[in-house]
């Protein structure tokens, strides 16, 4: 009884790969499609006025912090500034790529080359997003009244970049399964 529990478990692993690949791809459309919202656009601008490879995609990256809203808060002046430093164009045009990303990911039967790059281009986006724990101030606890506070207390912000380690891994995955299909599929193989 033990051994055949044991050897079901052992057999999880393509179960995992499965829940791996639709898991970033969810994750990847969901987050794509909400960039396309205010409160979403709002909410990536410290990161990306923060990075030096990100930054000159917004107008006006070095005033960010005297715009800033609350999650769900709209204040029309801070709008308007996100209007005017490209925020929301920028956030437009990386939703649109996630999405993209997302269902190559999930059609790699179909195009396992296409989701091979997809793949890739997630894995250096993660190492990007990750970039982020280093650039931006607001992923450690400030020095306010308690004294936990900077390295290693991660914000609010920090906890959400932190996360995309197990997305890296998981690119790596759904690179080589895509690859091999690839292959199997150029030497005439049905996978």
């Amino acid at each position: 009884m033990k051994t055949t529990i044991i050897n079901f478990i052992a057999n999880l692993d393509q179960v995992g790969k499965r829940a791996i690949r639709f898991g970033i791809a969810i994750v990847f459309i969901w987050i794509g499609g909400l960039k396309f919202f205010t409160y979403e656009a709002d909410g990536i601008v410290p990161f990306v006025a923060n990075s030096p490879f990100m930054s000159f995609f917004y107008n006006h990256p070095e005033e960010y912090k005297s715009h800033m809203s609350k999650e769900g808060e709209l204040v029309p002046k801070n709008h308007e500034w996100n209007i005017e430093n490209n925020t929301y164009g920028f956030s437009k045009g990386l939703g649109s790529v996630l999405i993209i990303l997302g269902v190559l990911i999930a059609i790699y039967k179909v195009a396992p080359l296409a989701s091979m790059i997809a793949s890739i281009l997630i894995f250096t986006m993660t190492l990007g997003t990750l970039s982020f724990l280093i650039t931006t101030p607001e992923n450690w606890v400030p020095h306010l009244t308690d004294n936990d506070f900077g390295f290693p207390f991660l914000s609010g912000r920090g906890r959400l970049v932190i996360k995309d380690i197990v997305i890296l891994g998981g690119a790596l995955i759904t690179m080589s399964e895509s690859a091999s299909i690839y292959l199997l599929r150029k030497k005439g193989i049905k996978q």
